[in-house]
């Protein structure tokens, strides 16, 4: 069964052939292989790209182990190329080469070759190519299914289609198991053998105990506001341990790094300034999250703000949390300072919406509570309330669109709905 990703398909051939090393990251598991291999190469092959101008590697084959070494392989893609027509080069896992930066950077010197390329989390990080590549690497940012993806090859309906994607999350081998106990364990062990051995290996990490009690501690608490700080408190009066606030400030972004979960940061949307902390943090797959806690505490209306923030973000947003202050006097009369939350400020290019997550609504009293923050903001960008309430998208009096999760998230243009 052929999963779509057209998303990040088109994201490639905007790329394509623009000179610079195309580089799929993204947590393991979420489809870059086949992104490549599959996706890609069939559009290559239908849009006339001939099979002996596609040289693919995965270095991960042992059939292809020889390769490893760059000194074989660069001449070997050097041999293949005979004529001045376009050559589409994909080398998976190319961490495994041996020199890989000298190779890639070689390779994007030859005039009519286009490179394209993955590598693992474990060693091959935003970071790393930002450094490594330095201006000659454009990198795509892979995420794991969607919601609109996942129910493309879902059989039953929405409703049943989102109660398993909320519990299992998005990736496609999770995804394409048919038993409950095949889904569990499958992601048990994903994320215990493969991303934190892969972390601690990378990073050395001595205490891995503390290292994994710090991810529970943020799979219990997403959408919670926290900081280094308050997560140091929190091993400190209920772990009854002791851990350097620098250090959890390191854990924390070994965590991001390796797509795990990603990190919101407050905005003062009056203010127009950027606040360091607290912030929130969010995990790529929900699956993977539950997993750490034994599928316990499935707060729906925690995951589904995680849900929305996954979503925005593969819509290619840059998402923080909005902060609203303002001032109220109290009961005797004295002004006092407060501020209300946006769940959601996104932004991509000139466009820019308030986004806030309400499980439900039921009455007039909770449509004003979730509505304060935002008629608080005194600009013209789009309003928006997602809501888990089955209803059409409809518009409040104060101008402020209020929109199922499910048409959110089934239709790529539901926030100009």
């Amino acid at each position: 069964m052929e999963i779509r990703r057209d998303r990040y398909l088109n994201k490639l051939l905007l790329k394509q052939n623009n000179g610079l090393i195309k580089v799929v990251t993204g947590i393991r598991r979420c489809g870059k292989s086949y992104l490549i291999f599959n996706i890609f190469k069939k559009h290559l092959l239908e849009s006339g790209v001939e099979q002996n101008h596609i040289i693919e590697i995965a270095f991960d084959s042992f059939e292809n182990k020889a390769y490893r070494d760059p000194n074989l392989l660069y001449p070997y893609i050097k041999e293949q190329i005979k004529d001045d027509k376009n050559y589409y080069i994909l080398l998976d896992e190319v961490q495994l080469l041996g020199e890989f930066e000298s190779v890639l950077n070689g390779l994007m010197r030859i005039p009519n070759v286009d490179v394209y390329v993955t590598g693992s989390n474990a060693k091959f990080l935003s970071k790393d190519i930002i450094t490594e590549f330095r201006g000659r690497g454009d990198e795509l940012k892979m995420q794991p299914l969607s919601f609109s993806e996942f129910m493309s090859v879902y059989s039953g309906d929405r409703y049943e289609g989102w109660s398993e994607y909320v519990l299992y999350g998005g990736l496609p081998p999770v995804v394409l198991l048919k038993k409950d106990e095949e889904k569990i364990d499958f992601l048990k062990h994903l994320f215990q053998e493969t991303y934190i051995n892969d972390i601690v290996g990378r990073h050395r990490i001595k205490n891995v105990e503390e290292f994994e009690e710090l991810i529970d501690i943020l799979a219990s608490g997403i959408g919670s506001l926290t900081n280094p700080k308050k997560l140091s408190d929190t091993f400190k009066s209920k772990k009854q341990k002791i851990i350097n606030v620098n250090t959890v400030k390191k854990y924390l972004d070994f965590l991001c790094d390796a797509f795990i979960v990603n990190r919101a940061v407050r905005y003062d949307i009056k203010g127009k300034r950027y606040i360091n902390t607290p912030y929130k943090f969010y995990f790529t797959d929900l699956g993977l999250r539950n997993a750490r806690i034994n599928f316990r505490q499935i707060e729906e209306n925690h995951t589904m703000e995680n849900v929305i923030f996954n979503e925005l973000t593969a819509r290619g947003f840059n998402v923080d949390v909005g902060l609203v202050p303002f001032s109220q006097k109290d009961k005797s009369g004295k002004l006092v300072r407060k501020q209300l939350e946006v769940d959601f400020v996104c932004n991509k290019g000139s466009k820019r919406y308030y986004i806030q997550s309400a499980f439900t609504i039921p009455d007039d009293k909770k449509m004003q509570q979730e509505s304060n923050s935002l008629q608080r903001i005194d600009d013209s960008f789009k309003k928006i309330i997602v809501v888990k309430d089955v209803m059409k998208p409809r518009y409040t009096e104060d101008g402020i669109l209020v929109i199922n999760i499910y048409d959110f998230l089934l239709n790529q243009n539901s926030l100009d709905a």
